[in-house]
Formats: C-alpha cells, structure tokens, sequence
C-alpha cells in the first residue's frame, strides 16, 4: 500500500519561507568572505587575532554573526513540521524569524554584540516560542487521533 501525504494549500508559503531563509544564509556567507577581503583575515584563519589585526574585532563579529546555523535548522524543522497543522501561523512566525535572524546579523555585524540584543534576539525568541506551540499542536493532533493517512 503505497502512502500519501495532504498537505495543505497554505503550506506553500512555509515552504516559501524555509528558500527566504536559504537565502538569508547565502547573503551572510557572502558578508563574511567580504568581511574576510576587508579585514585580510584569508582562509584557513577562522577568527582574527587582536594583537595581529587591528580589526580583529570588528572581523570577529561579522564572522561570528552567522554561528547559529544549528539553533536556526532547528527552528526551521519547527516551522515545517508545525506548518503541516498551521500552515498560515507557521510561515508567519518562520517569515519573523528569519527578518529577526537579519537584524541579529546586522546588530552583530557592528563590532558590538550587544547590538543584536537590540531586535534579533527579542524577535527570534517570539518567534521560536511560537513555532515551538504549532509543532506542540501537530504532534498532539496526531497522538489524538486515532487513525492517521500518510
């Protein structure tokens, strides 16, 4: 018996958000290996050293700015697997989160961390609560149900 899966019409704009997101990813590398040219900190140096670049740390920040790619898979798996009950809540909250990981990046990027304090975190926590509950809801609804199509 072969198995099938309905996803809802809504669930496009989920699948929209996780590419916004690809995206993003694409333009922070692309930040970092200008950051790189910039402050001639070249490949296999990961973090500049402040007694051998006077910008080390301006550097550090730029290329620290993206290390959250773990938590961000993560919060990406919450989107798609919540977006299959609520698709609409789901991309929403993906959408937020991935405007709140640019302004993370940007407030970062400054050469102050505390700057991505300012409107990243605070969005991404909103954000990430939230896809947190519609990934709760999907996996009650099915350990409600009795039967379930695949």
């Amino acid at each position: 018996m072969a198995a099938s899966i309905e996803l809802p019409k809504e669930y496009g704009y989920v699948v929209l958000v996780l590419v916004a997101y690809a995206f993003l990813n694409f333009w922070m590398s692309f930040q970092v290996g200008k950051a790189r040219k910039k402050y001639k900190v070249f490949y296999p140096t990961l973090y500049a050293v402040e007694s051998e670049n006077k910008d080390a740390k301006l550097f550090n920040c730029v290329q620290g700015a993206p290390e959250l790619a773990g938590d961000d898979a993560a919060l990406l798996r919450r989107a798609a697997s919540g977006g299959l009950r609520h698709p609409g809540a789901a991309a929403v909250l993906g959408a937020l989160y991935t405007v709140a990981r640019f302004f993370y990046f940007k407030g970062y990027a400054t050469g102050d961390p505390r700057n991505r304090m300012k409107i990243g975190v605070r969005l991404s926590a909103l954000a990430g609560v939230g896809l947190i509950c519609c990934t709760a809801s999907f996996g009650i609804s099915l350990v409600v149900r009795e039967t379930q199509t695949l």
